[in-house]
């Protein structure tokens, strides 16, 4: 039976934070452009937050398989509190890249970290099986209009602090949300004693997900919007706009990613818009103006979501439920880890090669990743579809 009161709760929380992500991951690269850094030092700050990002996944699998859901959740939230205070005091970069990393604000197009490899577990858990993926779905629609919303806010509030202190709310009624989740462990069944039975098929994926997160660290949110600020000199209000377009354009593509699977299968829908949409990735590099690559840009983001909501429920869905916490947690951190390698790379990439490189780079590698994801697991079914 669905517990309408943690879906509520949760969807909240995400919709908060991911309307402040969605304004500072367009606001603090300019910011630290400002404060003085190159594209170097800003590629450097990016992986350093994706660290934190990895190093607070990592942290939150045991106390959520022990504590529950409630308590990892409210701490997290916690330090988004932290994050905004430091981003109100911060004068100096090295200031600003600590607060990111507390805060573990999305630097990407889509959230990934600590709150989602919880999140996408309360979500599970609160419904039917057979509705899963489109309760994801809607989770993951909620945080796009909602990032939507916050990037179209980094144009209309251009004032640094005054965000910054949106984003220090936004932490409260976090707290206030999660504070409604029952406070008992996220795990009814207790876990069996001995190795987990799908272990290897969560190594298998979450090496596969490294891969295609490596691949994608090239084209974050934050480094597409400086790729736009240097190239073709889009303005803060611009950039706004592009991003507000994009989101909508991803929450549409989930609204799609349901159906799609419901027809075609979680692993074949999960493949083929993925694959599609880094051919169009690819073409920004040789994209000929500025008009030219945000519609490369945007018709990208109508087909590169589908596979969220759809690679979230494939995974929830071909281990046990005592397992979900270990793969939730287990993919989620290799995503970080992996992601966290390439911004720093990617800075000198469009300083010493070209600024467009990093798209054909990591369109390229997600291409790879898509053929061996569909390769290694086409036999593999989801528990509700192999039945």
């Amino acid at each position: 039976m669905a517990r309408s009161a943690d879906l509520f709760a949760v969807f909240v929380a995400k919709a908060v934070r991911t309307f402040c992500y969605g304004f500072l991951g367009i606001l603090l690269p300019i910011y630290l452009s400002q404060l003085g850094l190159s594209a170097p030092g800003i590629g450097l700050a990016v992986a350093l937050t994706l660290v934190g990002s990895a190093g607070l996944t990592w942290a939150v699998r045991r106390p959520a398989e022990r504590y529950g859901g409630r308590a990892v959740l409210l701490g997290l939230a916690a330090l988004n509190g932290v994050s905004a205070v430091l981003l109100l005091l911060a004068r100096r970069p090295g200031l600003v890249v600590l607060a990111m990393m507390l805060g573990n604000v999305a630097v990407g197009g889509s959230e990934t970290g600590p709150f989602l490899a919880v999140e996408q577990v309360v979500v599970t858990r609160a419904v039917l099986a057979r509705r899963v993926t489109m309760a994801l779905s809607w989770y993951n629609l909620l945080g796009y209009l909602a990032s939507a919303l916050g990037a179209a806010a980094a144009g209309l509030v251009a004032a640094p602090r005054t965000l910054f202190v949106i984003f220090l709310v936004g932490a409260g009624v976090q707290v206030l949300a999660y504070a409604w989740l029952p406070g008992v462990r996220v795990g009814a069944r207790p876990r069996p004693a001995g190795p987990r039975p799908s272990a290897r098929l969560i190594r298998r994926l979450a090496a596969l997900f490294a891969l295609d997160s490596f691949a994608g660290g090239f084209t974050l949110q934050a480094l597409v919007a400086y790729f736009f600020y240097a190239r073709y000199g889009l303005t803060l209000g611009s950039l706004g706009a592009v991003f507000l377009a994009s989101q909508l354009l991803s929450a549409a593509s989930l609204l799609l990613a349901e159906r799609f699977a419901r027809r075609a299968g979680l692993l074949n829908t999960m493949v083929v818009s993925h694959a599609v949409s880094n051919v169009l990735l690819m073409g920004i590099a040789v994209a000929p103006n500025a008009g030219v690559a945000i519609a490369l840009f945007l018709s990208r983001h109508l087909l590169s979501q589908m596979d969220v909501p759809t690679r979230q429920a494939y995974v929830m869905s071909i281990v046990e439920d005592h397992e979900r916490e270990a793969a939730a947690s287990s993919t989620t951190l290799a995503r970080n880890v992996a992601q966290a390698a390439t911004p720093a790379v990617t800075g000198w990439v469009m300083q010493a090669v070209a600024l467009s490189a990093p798209f054909l780079l990591g369109g390229g590698l997600k291409l790879v990743y898509d053929l061996l994801l569909y390769v290694m697991f086409r036999h593999v079914k989801p528990r509700a579809e192999g039945a």
